[in-house]
């Protein structure tokens, strides 16, 4: 399967964070995303794992999970297969 995202490194600061998604560079909040990863000492921030399919990334020393997505406000949306048929 090919990675929704191409997630490249991140970067962690006193309240936010920086990543380069699909080749754009990111500032996200942490605050604002994930009161978990705000709190967390760096080490912890530091210790994460993309998801296979680029979809998200999952920090398993609090078990906290974002979604690339919902980080940068985008949908995609899948078409809907009933309607596909219809207009064959």
């Amino acid at each position: 399967m090919k990675p929704i995202h191409k997630i490249g490194k991140i970067k962690f600061f006193d309240s936010y964070m920086e990543i380069a998604i699909d080749g754009e560079n990111y500032k996200i909040d942490l605050k604002k995303e994930s009161k978990k990863l705000f709190n967390a000492d760096l080490k912890t921030k530091q210790n994460y794992q993309i998801s296979p399919s680029g979809y998200g990334i999952h920090w398993p020393d609090i078990d906290e999970d974002l979604s690339i997505d919902g980080m940068i406000g985008i949908s995609h949306i899948k078409p809907d297969i009933k309607l596909l048929r219809k207009a064959s």
